[in-house]
């Protein structure tokens, strides 16, 4: 016998209602993945499981598996390998086009900047979703494409500020993986015009010695980060939980906190993406900060089954006009299905409980949903 309260089916059948923005995700793949391939796109890992064992056996594993495999005319006790075997002779193209659909998400907001010829951009994952798609543009992408163009350090900054507005020109936002390339204890201040020359020329040199274009210097790092608050578009931040390349005790977000100071009248929204296991420190950052919002993104998919206490710990400070959703996802349409439904019901759990609890009316429930799932969104986003 079911056990779900009046206000629980309220609460999930307004939430299953309303209409999703993921606001930080990336296009998916065009191809049948063979089996290792898919299990490097199910983990933050760069490495494969352990001989004799499977990236399978994980909550995302258990989520692709429980939830996607009847969208694939599956039952979805059947194994790996059968499912595997199913989307192979579904073909890619069926299998988004089903993934995508069902996940319903209205609007995608797209990171191109990480591994653009591998996946659909924007017009392609507008087709193939249904969804309205917009341009969330990286920064040290940008910074890159300039060093392997410009002539001179001296001409590095005036031409970064010209390639980063011609990049912006149709997008709705910006993002910046600092915390990839260097951490988020970078130094708060903008560097002088002579100090970013200085290191461009360096970063040039170190480019023609090694052939190998990636920014790590933190003062060009740190360049980029102010040329997109000049901007004044929103500004997201990976924060977090991510793969090897993150130095995670450098990840929490509270290191940004003078850095934050020094922008609050910026006229820019910084965003948090993650933040797990830092979501209660984003938490407090959102409270205190009028300019700063935050998400659990791609935590949703890789804590499962624990997803919906991950989302309530998220809203134990955060405002719930500072929260929003992501899935992050990257190459796997599954991750868009699983995100999604694991939001949908982790925050429709956490909406019944207030309610329940005297907490909240199912009128504050309705009201909250529509914030988090799309209102903050629409809004920061400035999304028409």
């Amino acid at each position: 016998m079911s056990t779900e309260t009046s206000a629980g089916r309220a609460c999930r059948d307004l939430v299953d209602a309303v209409e999703l923005i993921d606001h930080h995700c990336h296009g998916v793949i065009t191809g049948n993945p063979t089996a290792a391939v898919f299990e490097d796109l199910m983990t933050e890992s760069p490495w494969p499981a352990p001989a004799g064992t499977s990236g399978w056996d994980s909550q995302v594993g258990l989520g692709i598996r429980r939830r996607c495999a009847p969208v694939l005319d599956l039952s979805p006790d059947r194994s790996p390998e059968d499912y595997l075997a199913r989307r192979a002779e579904l073909g890619a193209s069926e299998v988004n086009r089903r993934l995508l659909g069902f996940a319903r998400l209205h609007t995608l907001l797209l990171d191109t900047g990480y591994r653009g010829d591998d996946i659909l951009d924007v017009p392609g994952m507008a087709k193939v979703s249904g969804a309205e798609t917009h341009e969330i543009v990286r920064l040290e992408a940008v910074a890159e494409q300039v060093a392997a163009a410009v002539g001179s350090g001296a001409a590095y900054p005036e031409a970064y500020r010209a390639a980063l507005a011609s990049a912006t020109a149709d997008a709705v936002g910006l993002k910046s993986i600092v915390a990839y390339r260097y951490g988020l204890d970078f130094a708060p201040g903008r560097p002088s015009e002579a100090k970013v020359a200085e290191r461009a020329a360096a970063w040039l040199d170190e480019i023609e010695r090694t052939g190998v274009v990636r920014l790590t210097d933190p003062v060009l790092l740190r360049f980029g980060i102010w040329c997109g608050v000049d901007l004044a578009l929103p500004l997201q931040f990976h924060v977090g939980y991510g793969d090897a390349d993150v130095d995670l005790v450098r990840c929490n977000p509270l290191l940004m906190t003078a850095w934050l100071k020094a922008t609050r009248e910026s006229g820019t929204s910084v965003m948090l993406l993650h933040c797990y296991p830092y979501h209660r420190e984003a938490g407090y950052l959102a409270q205190v900060y009028p300019h700063v919002y935050c998400d659990v993104g791609l935590a949703i998919n890789y804590t499962g089954a624990r997803s919906a206490a991950v989302i309530a710990e998220s809203l134990e400070l955060t405002p719930f006009h500072k929260a929003l959703f992501s899935t992050d996802t990257f190459g796997l349409p599954e991750l868009y299905y699983v995100g999604a439904q694991l939001f949908r019901q982790g925050l429709a759990e956490t909406l019944a409980e207030w309610v329940d609890g005297g907490h909240a009316s199912v009128a504050d429930a309705v009201r909250i949903g529509e914030m988090i799932g799309n209102g903050n969104a629409r809004r920061v986003y400035q999304l028409g």
